[in-house]
């Protein structure tokens, strides 16, 4: 399978080291310096597009992907509030849009966790709800697209809550959940869910010790998403 890599920094070499560990080839390595070169690819001989850049170019990028009849799986985060537009064109080009906060297993197996645990939170009161993710000072998006990601699980299983507010920035109302990000070196990514009463606290939690879940469940979704069509997330490749 020919893969282009939309996105060339620790991340984007990570997948390539490990899409080429799997007999894969690299159809381009785009990133900022050499973004010219995109519309210089043949597209014909890329099976699907990983894309792992900045929020500022994540759009163009997928949009380039659909117009050109390649299946395109983005990690991008940060750039959430056009997501429409580009299910819509995925429709209107009858092309594939792989979109996920997080592609390790491991968190998406959290995330459902996450939404089991609010779910029984409903059944009892004293407790309040927060949320705090610790990312690598490089990481530029506050909250992470994966606290982002829990926030909404919480709030569609549990009454209490109707959007989330991130501390610092603002103060939010009753109904809304806290997000605290920290950015400290060198960590990968640690997502903690608590709730806490006078009585007792229950916090569940998901550290990442390294990139490489996250790379490898990449490649994983680009070697399922051959022959698919429409709109997809980790809920169709993990079948929950």
């Amino acid at each position: 399978m020919n893969i282009l890599l939309l996105g060339y920094g620790k991340m984007g070499q990570l997948i390539g080291h490990i899409a080429e560990s799997r007999g894969h080839s690299l159809a381009g390595k785009i990133n900022i310096d050499n973004r010219s070169e995109l519309d210089q690819l043949d597209a014909s001989q890329i099976d699907a597009a990983i894309e792992f850049s900045q929020p500022e170019a994540a759009v163009e990028n997928i949009k380039w992907c659909l117009e050109n009849g390649i299946p395109i799986l983005s990690g991008t985060t940060g750039w959430l509030e056009k997501k429409p537009e580009l299910d819509a064109l995925t429709v209107e080009k009858n092309g594939a849009f792989f979109y996920a906060s997080n592609y390790s297993i491991g968190v998406n197996i959290f995330f459902k966790v996450n939404e089991f645990l609010a779910k029984l939170m409903n059944e009892t009161t004293g407790y309040t709800a927060s949320i705090e993710e610790i990312h690598h000072t490089a990481k530029k998006d506050a909250p992470s697209g994966t606290a982002i990601t829990l926030a909404e699980g919480i709030i569609d299983n549990k009454a209490d809550f109707k959007d989330w507010y991130l501390t610092g920035e603002m103060d939010g109302s009753k109904q809304s959940l806290p997000i605290t990000s920290k950015r400290i070196d060198p960590a990968p990514g640690t997502h903690i869910i608590r709730y806490q009463s006078e009585i007792d606290d229950i916090e569940i939690s998901h550290t990442a010790h390294s990139r490489q879940g996250f790379a490898l469940g990449a490649v994983l979704v680009a070697e399922w998403i051959q022959g698919k069509k429409g709109v997809l997330s980790m809920n169709d490749f993990l079948s929950f």
